[in-house]
């Protein structure tokens, strides 16, 4: 087996200074990584929500390819503790929305660590170059592992005081994630409400508190906001949403239609759809249950996992999670080569 393992003294292993970042659920696929690697720039798999034997596939599959590669992991939250009460009340106030699609929804809350500890030991036995970890302070057991495999691993904050403990696992360096990215916040502590804030800021406080490189995300809508990231201190700028109509994003009909829908006029941070906070385009969904919303991740994700994928497969977006970060009116169509193009940074 050919392991492709960083050679240079940059985060990444490479001069990439574009990602895709990873968005699981569907829009990273293979072939949109591989694209984007072509382009030049750095490809995430996204470990969330498959099975340990799907990720395998994908990474050999990658990996057949040559280039360069990460993989995210989310790390399970073990201090969580869903109010039964407060879920089953959520689950009672979905009803009329489950009943439309002729679904019951169960008031037992689910729990699952995503098949967290299976992924890293994958990782461990079949190295890649970056493993990125998300959700929470990843173990420094885990950290060293995976670094004595040859990985460089990599933490999602969301604050300066999240920058620093994670630093204290011994992570090579951060993913630092704006308030303006789409889909799940990776915010250590879910409950906290996500403040409105500009991602160059939180690149220079965080730099500042830790000295780590970084990799910036969140907001980004062009390739102006790509190289005020870098001027911030960013070695890399990740982006996700300019990536959910190309080509080769596995982005649901009814999603990529809703991302051009003018009918769709802001994003919001949410907890309706998942219990952990998400921007997505908001919609009646949201509108409806974001006030009751109980913070209850994963068990939220399976209590209208069945909801939102009826909802999608009738293409009736809102009732599906249109995740979507601030900058989701300047996403293009077409090859995932030709975004990369347009934002790669230039020579000044």
């Amino acid at each position: 087996m050919t392991t492709h393992l960083p050679e240079t003294d940059r985060l990444l292993g490479t001069s990439s200074t574009l990602v895709a970042a990873p968005m699981a659920g569907g829009p990273t696929t293979v072939a949109l990584a591989t694209a984007v690697a072509e382009a030049g720039a750095f490809p995430f798999l996204a470990g969330g929500y498959k099975s340990v034997e799907a990720l395998a596939a994908e990474i050999e599959e990658l990996r057949r390819t040559g280039h360069p590669f990460g993989v995210n992991l989310f790390v399970p939250d073990r201090t969580a503790v869903v109010d039964a009460e407060a879920f089953a009340a959520y689950a009672a106030a979905l009803k009329d929305d489950a009943d439309r699609y002729g679904l019951v929804l169960s008031a037992e809350p689910v729990a699952d660590d995503d098949h967290y500890a299976d992924k890293l030991a994958l990782l461990i036995e079949h190295p890649v170059p970056v493993v990125s970890l998300t959700f929470a302070r990843p173990d420094p057991e885990d950290v060293q592992a995976l670094q004595r495999v040859g990985t460089r691993v990599i933490a999602t904050v969301t604050s300066p005081d999240e920058a620093r403990l994670a630093a204290t696992a011994g992570v090579d360096g951060l993913v630092v994630q704006g308030p303006g990215a789409g889909g799940h916040s990776a915010t250590y502590d879910p409950a906290r409400t996500i403040e409105d804030g500009d991602t160059a800021d939180l690149v220079r406080a965080v730099r500042e508190a830790t000295g780590l490189p970084i990799i910036a995300t969140g907001g980004v809508d062009g390739p102006d906001a790509v190289r005020r990231l870098l001027d911030a201190g960013a070695e890399a700028v990740a982006v996700g949403t300019l990536l959910l109509r190309s080509d080769e994003a596995g982005t649901s009909a009814t999603h990529r239609r809703a991302l051009a829908d003018e009918a769709f006029t802001e994003t919001v941070l949410t907890r309706a759809f998942t219990g952990r906070p998400a921007r997505a385009l908001r919609s009646a969904f949201i509108d409806r249950h974001e006030h009751e919303a109980v913070g209850a991740y994963p068990a939220v994700h399976h209590l209208t996992r069945a909801l939102r994928q009826a909802a999608g497969s009738a293409g009736d977006a809102h009732v599906l999670h249109l995740w979507a970060g601030t900058g989701w009116r300047s996403a293009p169509t077409g090859p995932a080569a030709d975004i990369i193009a347009w934002l790669a940074p230039t020579e000044s």
